[in-house]
């Protein structure tokens, strides 16, 4: 190296100890920077010395990424839930537009599926007659009508009693039928039981996505309740 070039070197250094001592943050704020300087720093204290501190950096720095991993999912599952709210809302303020049952009921299967972009929004009514209502048998493509005891044993899928009144699951076998959709159509489902009145057999509302993880247990069920209450209240006014 000419005496040019090491000057030239000197300059260099000079320059950036000086960069560093004025702006210390572009070290500090670099983690392969700062783990290279502490490699250096470790490999000069020799094989017999323990270096606690370079230890504590090394468990921080874990701890760091630890937390801002936990951060950006808290974020991300902040930022779902809202875009679920805004739905359910966008969805219950439709319905209350509905001016009639049939109206409601046509614009599940329509305009709430959509929304909450779903292949299927069908309410299941039980109903003891040997043959359904007329009126009902007109909105076919959106409501069930199916024996009594029928909801609780498909919400149940047979085994037994269900105190819950929200059920998410990966869809089980008859769900094509409840949905009137080909089996297999349907990934997974959310089933709600509705309260029509104390003169009416019990009533449920199916929703079914061909996503097999949009309906999952142990999902939050509060935005699903809410828009249940709003669909009970809006039937009960005009069955009443």
């Amino acid at each position: 190296m000419t005496n040019t070039e090491m000057a030239d070197w000197g300059d260099e250094d000079d320059a950036l100890r000086t960069r560093i001592l004025a702006e210390p943050a572009l070290v500090l704020d670099d983690p392969e920077l700062m783990r290279a300087l502490v490699a250096a720093s470790d490999s000069s204290l020799g094989d017999n010395i323990v270096d606690l501190r370079g230890m504590a950096m090394q468990r921080l720095e874990a701890r760091l990424a630890q937390l801002d991993e936990t951060h950006r999912t808290v974020i991300a599952v902040a930022s779902e839930n809202r875009a679920s709210m805004e739905q359910i809302h966008r969805a219950a303020l439709r319905l209350l537009e509905a001016e009639s049952f049939e109206g409601a009921l046509r614009m599940l299967g329509t305009d709430i599926a959509e929304i909450l972009r779903l292949e299927s929004v069908r309410l299941v009514l039980e109903s003891a007659r040997a043959r359904p209502d007329p009126a009902l048998a007109k909105l076919g493509e959106v409501v069930h009508v199916a024996a009594p005891g029928s909801i609780e044993t498909y919400m149940s899928a047979g085994r037994g009693p269900v105190a819950r009144r929200t059920v998410l699951r990966a869809a089980v076998p008859g769900a094509g039928v409840v949905h009137a959709m080909p089996e297999g159509a349907i990934g997974s489902e959310a089933l709600l039981r509705l309260d029509l009145g104390a003169e009416r057999l019990p009533a449920m509302l199916a929703m079914g996505s061909a996503d097999p993880e949009q309906f999952r247990p142990g999902q939050g069920t509060d935005l699903l309740a809410f828009f249940a209450d709003v669909l009970e209240r809006a039937l009960r006014r005009w069955l009443a």
